[in-house]
């Protein structure tokens, strides 16, 4: 439909060519439902220009001359006179071009939608499974490596470990007793700057001298190097230094092999500073008995009294049979003092 009612009917006349090189004829045009017809005076039909087709020849000028899209050779040309022909013509030509689809317009929808979905994946996604894979793909040496260079940083605020010739194998009997037989050299005893426990990649296991020689039991620092292992078991440790070193780090870990040195220093700094991760109750309860260990003095130890330790000590009453004991008095002693030698 032409969309103007007003000009559902209007006739002019103009001159028109057929073809290239064809003489001019003088017609009658009428601006009809959807479409332009050119006809003799006489009546007689020559030709219909549908109005979604027709095209100016010289835009803004006079006199105004048309012609079907993709053949400029056939014209109208209207004279001065056709004023209110010309000016329905243009403003129907101005309504349908505003309804004719766009194609460049869609593709920059389209492209505009798919960058919006890309700049996302960037931001919210890339980042996270950019992490996750590179927790997958990274082997047991590397994460060791990456261990070693986070414990020499660590050491550089808190002291270097303690270690003495009276202290070593009771240290490993510790390890062996709470970690298991591959890890008896995975244990730590630093001298400052640590609260209580926490880990590394590799399967590194720091505790605080204060955790040794605060407490008489040595249930006690079983318990928390206990803890301190099922927290290690429950996310990857580099997962956990990989969010905290960014994108770039982890990119640079898998194009070359390597963390960046700052990155290294920022999560040793956040590692000896944050409080450690309180697990549940029933994780804490299991671990205790599959490790025969007595889990009173430890959450005694932790929080007497209150409600959620109170439940992890009274586990005890179970399984009092089942315990082993931890270290004899004499490498317990030892080991007390491993800080102080």
């Amino acid at each position: 439909m032409t969309a103007l009612k007003e000009y559902v009917r209007l006739e002019a006349s103009a001159l028109w060519r057929a073809e290239p090189g064809a003489q001019r004829r003088e017609v009658i045009v009428s601006l009809g439902d959807a479409s332009l017809t050119i006809a003799e005076f006489s009546g007689r039909a020559l030709a219909h220009w549908s109005l979604p087709a027709v095209r100016r020849a010289n835009k803004g000028q006079r006199p105004a001359i048309y012609h079907p899209d993709g053949d400029p050779g056939e014209t109208l040309e209207f004279r001065e006179d056709a004023e209110d022909m010309i000016d329905a013509i243009e403003r129907l030509m101005r309504t349908i071009d505003k309804r004719r689809p766009k194609p460049g317009k869609l593709r920059l929808v389209l492209l505009s939608g798919v960058a919006t979905v890309v700049l996302a994946a960037a931001v919210f996604w890339l980042p996270g499974a950019l992490v996750r894979h590179t927790e997958k793909v990274v082997p047991m040496v590397k994460r060791d490596e990456i261990g070693a260079a986070l414990l020499s940083r660590i050491t550089r605020i808190a002291g270097q470990p303690c270690v003495t010739e009276e202290a070593r194998l009771p240290l490993r009997h510790m390890a062996l007793r709470i970690l298991g037989e591959s890890r008896q050299d995975d244990l730590f005893i630093l001298p400052d700057g640590l609260r209580t426990t926490a880990h590394l990649p590799g399967g590194l296991i720091l505790v605080s001298r204060d955790v040794l020689e605060n407490y008489e039991d040595p249930d006690i620092v079983a318990g928390y190097i206990l803890t301190e292992s099922l927290r290690a078991a429950r996310t990857d440790p580099l997962g956990d230094v990989l969010d905290h070193a960014g994108l770039w780090a982890a990119l640079q870990l898998l194009t070359t092999g390597k963390l960046p040195d700052s990155a290294l220093d920022r999560y040793a700094e956040t590692l000896l500073s944050r409080p450690p991760e309180t697990l549940p109750t029933e994780v804490l309860r299991d671990a205790f008995d599959r490790a025969q260990l007595r889990s009173a003095p430890y959450a005694t130890a932790l929080d007497p009294g209150a409600e959620r330790t109170a439940v992890l000590a009274n586990g005890d009453a179970a399984t009092a049979a089942n315990t082993r004991l931890v270290l004899p008095d004499a490498d317990w002693v030892r080991l007390q003092g491993v800080c102080s030698g």
